[in-house]
């Protein structure tokens, strides 16, 4: 094993022993093998940048790189091409913990040596988040390197494997683009996911949210702060918030519309599903701090004749997060909301009993127009997982859920 901050300033030597210059930083092409070294980058007495290949590379120590050619057949470093500069690109880069769900800083990088018969190869196997890597770091051109290692030997060191890396490409003026790889940090839970874009900058946020789908965006932004969805919706496009919004419940995507201009609310509502934008203009129509600002669309109604047999079909065809859903919402002819039925008394009923039989007594709802203290007053005095919302007719509007109701408490205190 050997670390970058080791390699930087290694005195270079060419085939007849004669001294090149110091090596500078480490070139990767991830279009070859982004696991090995292509290029090493050497600063010459003369200020000159040269460029030894991987094939030229004869030895790699602590003390001293060894080309296996004459200096005359080493070439200029080139200043263009698709090369990732570990110094540039890597070394204190912002990167994603998978593991441990949160951003941490690139301290160091750990390679190994593979010499063979032709030449010896350098690759890349880890990058070091740890305080011995930056002790390590701090130590260099004070201590003798072997010294070093054996301090820092004492000090807790963390790794993150290569394969593993999620490094974050948010400077768009960049030469290139570094290889990331975000199929393990779409796996992570959208409350995590939210707690590691809280810890990026804006820029960052923003190449995290175009490097993820669709659904994935959505889930993690309903976790953070409303200041923030605000922001990261105004910096990427309408068309690619419009694709955002339609994925989150109805009510999550008013909230978020709400905060934003008129007239980027109006563009996307203009680029999504009819159907979805219908709901959601429906819902900016009610105040903010109102049940009916609160509720959202995306419930389950059948009619009051129904038997536990027949709402089945209603679950099945249901699109929206079965998580919130506690009761079927049963309603007459007219439309008028009659009751409610509670998912575990469905389970353990006879297939044929009707749901009118199941619904539960007294039926409890509140006008769109009730605000937050009254919504609040009525989960906590009745115990309720879901609120339903009627108008003065008595029609079913949408449904306060319980995680809305926990969120304004949480916000209260």
């Amino acid at each position: 094993m050997i670390y970058f901050t080791e390699l930087q300033h290694l005195a270079t030597y060419d085939a007849r022993g004669e001294f090149l210059g110091n090596l500078v930083d480490l070139g990767i092409d991830p279009n070859q093998n982004a696991l090995r070294v292509a290029a090493y980058r050497v600063k010459t007495p003369k200020k000159e940048m040269l460029s030894i290949t991987r094939e030229q590379i004869q030895s790699i120590s602590v003390r001293a790189l060894q080309a296996s050619v004459e200096a005359s057949q080493i070439k200029p470093y080139p200043t263009d091409g698709d090369l990732i500069s570990v110094k540039k690109d890597i070394l204190d880069q912002q990167i994603i913990d998978v593991n441990n769900r949160k951003v941490v800083r690139v301290n160091d990088v750990d390679f190994d040596i593979r010499p063979n018969e032709r030449h010896t190869d350098l690759r890349i196997v880890a990058v070091n988040i740890g305080w011995g890597a930056a002790v390590r770091r701090l130590l260099q051109g004070i201590f003798a390197k072997h010294t070093i290692r054996t301090l820092t030997s004492l000090l807790r060191s963390k790794v993150i494997p290569w394969e593993f890396v999620n490094l974050i490409e948010a400077d768009p003026a960049r030469r290139i683009k570094l290889r990331i790889s975000y199929n393990r940090l779409a796996e992570l839970h959208p409350a995590d996911l939210a707690d590691i874009l809280e810890e990026l900058s804006r820029d960052e946020q923003k190449s995290v949210i175009e490097s993820l789908d669709n659904e994935t965006v959505a889930q993690a932004v309903s976790e953070i702060p409303t200041e923030m969805q605000v922001m990261l919706m105004e910096s990427i496009s309408t068309d690619r918030v419009a694709d955002i919004v339609e994925e989150m419940p109805p009510d999550e995507a008013a909230d978020i519309l709400q905060e934003l201009s008129p007239e980027t609310t109006a563009e996307v509502l203009s680029k999504m599903e009819s159907e979805e934008a219908k709901d959601i203009r429906d819902l900016l129509g009610f105040e903010e701090h109102t049940a009916g600002g609160l509720m959202t669309t995306e419930f389950i109604v059948v009619a009051d004749t129904v038997t536990v047999e027949g709402v089945i079909a209603a679950l099945k065809a249901f699109e929206g997060p079965m998580e919130f859903v506690h009761a079927i919402y049963l309603i007459n002819a007219d439309g008028t909301l009659t009751g409610a039925v509670p998912l575990a008394r469905i389970l353990l009923a006879e297939a044929r009993t009707p749901l009118k039989d199941l619904s539960t007594e007294p039926l409890i709802s509140v006008p769109p127009h009730a605000d937050e203290k009254m919504v609040i007053s009525s989960f906590h005095k009745y115990n309720l997982l879901s609120l339903p919302v009627v108008d003065d007719h008595g029609r079913l509007l949408g449904v306060v859920t319980a995680d809305d109701v926990l969120e304004l408490v949480v916000a209260r205190k």
